[in-house]
């Protein structure tokens, strides 16, 4: 057995670490510290400026969350925008639906990509080949400045914390031109952080959001990995609030997509439960939008 560990170091006083079984690759982008390792307790593993973005063994709770949820909250997604994810398995799970007609991905990090097109090929599985994903390596902020107004249902951002690289993907810019270019019903999830070590991050997201979103709210998934309890995934939306569907509306929708029984964490139930927040979560929404 290896004796050689990596520390995660996203926070400074406390963290976790792995053994390493074996490393894969050990790069320095355009944009940030890129590592990925084989461990010997949850397979491969991506690092990115010191901190675990996914591991092979519970890549599922966080991507079928983050993907699913969304999705089934809107009426009707065809047509999905992806920022970041450059891992592929956002990109794997929107391609689940049947009921969507074409996937965007842009990730700013075209290395990300590669590197897990190579390493950890089965988070993504046949999702780079499938004819209605189109994936760009470029700047998110750009790509949505640009967009037509209306051209999407569903924006899912699957990006660092803010900080660094993804640090333009939490302004009042960015959401205002995803409110624009969101459809009638259409709304937006991003990843908020571990609110148990990180509430500003849902705190501050969620203030920033409700200046363009009738609806902003946020559920709750357990990542093993994302140590420090909850991992919360803020949502804002133009249509109906996510928040007050029922589970058999989503199971209804989610059985014309042909999700069900494909997933080992969600589930309508968890769906509908997940925006049942904790006292010490709730806190940090703005109230009078949920």
């Amino acid at each position: 057995m290896s004796d050689s560990w990596i520390n995660e170091t996203l926070y400074p006083d406390w963290g976790q670490r792995f053994r390493v079984k074996r490393e894969l690759a050990r790069v320095r982008s355009d944009f940030q510290d890129i590592v990925v390792f084989e461990s010997e307790s949850h397979g491969g593993v991506l690092v990115l400026d010191g901190a675990v973005q996914i591991t092979e063994r519970d890549e599922f709770v966080y991507q079928e969350m983050l993907t699913h949820v969304p999705l089934l909250a809107h009426p009707d997604a065809r047509r999905v925008l992806i920022i970041g994810a450059g891992d592929g398995g956002v990109l794997r799970r929107v391609l689940q639906h049947d009921t969507v007609e074409k996937a965007v991905m842009v990730e700013i990090d075209g290395a990300v990509i590669e590197l897990s097109k190579k390493h950890l090929p089965g988070i993504a599985g046949d999702a780079w080949n499938d004819p209605r994903a189109d994936v760009i390596v470029g700047d998110g902020i750009d790509y949505v400045a640009k967009a037509d107004d209306g051209a999407f249902d569903v924006i899912i951002v699957d990006s660092t914390d803010p900080i660094g690289v993804g640090e333009v993907l939490f302004t009042d810019a960015f959401y205002r031109d995803c409110a624009r270019i969101l459809s009638k019903e259409g709304l937006i999830v991003n990843q908020c952080g571990v609110p148990f070590m990180q509430a500003d991050e849902l705190r501050e997201t969620s203030l920033r959001r409700a200046k363009f979103f009738p609806h902003v709210s946020a559920y709750v998934a357990a990542v093993p990995t994302y140590v420090g309890g909850f991992m919360t995934l803020g949502v804002a939306a133009k249509g109906e609030a996510p928040s007050r569907q029922t589970t058999e509306q989503i199971r209804a929708r989610a059985e014309k997509a042909g999700i069900l029984g494909t997933t080992r964490y969600w589930t309508p139930e968890i769906h509908t439960g997940a925006f049942n927040l904790p006292p010490y979560i709730a806190e940090n929404l703005p109230s009078k939008n949920a």
